[in-house]
């Protein structure tokens, strides 16, 4: 899953950016108001931790925008004691979840992960291409009933594929979403991490679902795609 995190707390920030990679989510992480409305804006996210005690406009305000324009993303909101802004109107504005600080990094996270099973603007938690069969929440992957184990990249890099099931999708694409880095064109780590996405999806079927899309990137689709010049399976 990709969550954005508005903190202006430097040190509260990378916290809770390190927590959700260690739980294998890519985060962003936003400043300001400004910065996180932005980034909403521009940014697909599966969820959005916001403090309503960011500056430039105030969280409260970015609530209200986000939820104007993002009417399905899933919203929890960090807020303390002493906030001005009643935890009702929170939920009013257009919260989905709030929770107060101090607070265990433990109970944010099963917050969350109760917001994304409920599902949010990006669609079901369960991921299908054919018999491939992608958990988001439990991280589980499993093909034919057959478990899959994969490290967190893997996970990150098929979940996107299987995100986008049938389209196209870049290198640079690839590792904006998976890596959040830009793209080099002297890297070559999308392909090898490609590679080990076949060994572990593909090589005991058959029917093969990864696809190299010829001077474009890569594709996850079901059924066999033989006969077309510009595709083909590695």
């Amino acid at each position: 899953m990709r969550l954005l995190v508005g903190e202006n707390d430097p040190a509260l920030g990378t916290f809770l950016q390190r927590g959700f990679e260690a739980e294998h989510h890519s985060v962003d992480l936003a400043r300001d108001g400004q910065e996180t409305h932005t980034m909403a804006r521009r940014g697909e996210y599966d969820l959005a931790v916001l403090d309503l005690n960011l500056p430039n406009p105030d969280g409260l305000e970015v609530l209200q925008k986000m939820r104007a324009e993002r009417p399905q993303l899933p919203i929890l909101v960090l807020t303390s004691k002493n906030h001005d802004s009643p935890r009702v109107q929170v939920l009013d504005v257009g919260a989905d979840d709030f929770v107060v600080k101090p607070f265990a990094f433990s109970e944010l996270s099963a917050r969350v992960r109760a917001l994304l099973r409920r599902g949010g603007r990006s669609g079901d938690a369960l991921l299908r291409v054919d018999d491939l069969e992608l958990n988001r929440v439990e991280h589980s992957v499993k093909r034919a009933n057959r478990s899959i184990e994969l490290t967190p990249k893997e996970f990150s890099l098929l979940e996107y594929l299987m995100r986008n099931a049938g389209q196209n999708v870049t290198r640079a694409q690839i590792i904006e979403h998976v890596w959040n880095l830009s793209y080099d064109t002297m890297t070559n780590v999308v392909d090898v991490y490609i590679n080990y996405l076949r060994k572990k999806v593909d090589s005991n079927s058959q029917n093969k679902l990864i696809h190299t899309i010829r001077g474009v990137g890569y594709q996850v689709r079901g059924g066999n795609p033989a006969g077309q010049a510009d595709l083909r399976s590695l």
